[in-house]
């Protein structure tokens, strides 16, 4: 549970620190780099911050591979609790 709450923070994080990087004109944190710590665990604190940023809510191709990082996420967490918390 420490382990989903620290990856959400840092999420979020990053993508604060990418939207201020975007405003800034500086150098931005990668899309692979967003994308894999969201895969991680992190989903929820990306969501957060995308809303609250309002970052990369306007750009499609990122909203696609966002939603697909997401759905591999719920088919694991089905598999998963399927194949070990079956009790019948």
């Amino acid at each position: 549970m420490v382990y989903v709450l620290l990856i959400n923070f840092f999420s979020f994080i990053i993508f604060g620190l990418d939207k201020r990087k975007a405003v800034l004109h500086q150098r931005r944190i990668p899309e692979t780099t967003l994308l894999g710590i969201s895969f991680l665990g992190g989903s929820i604190g990306s969501i957060i911050a995308m809303l609250i940023f309002r970052h990369k809510i306007s750009k499609t191709s990122f909203l696609l591979k966002f939603g697909g990082v997401v759905l591999i996420q719920v088919a694991l967490i089905y598999f998963f609790e399927k194949k070990y918390w079956d009790w019948s």
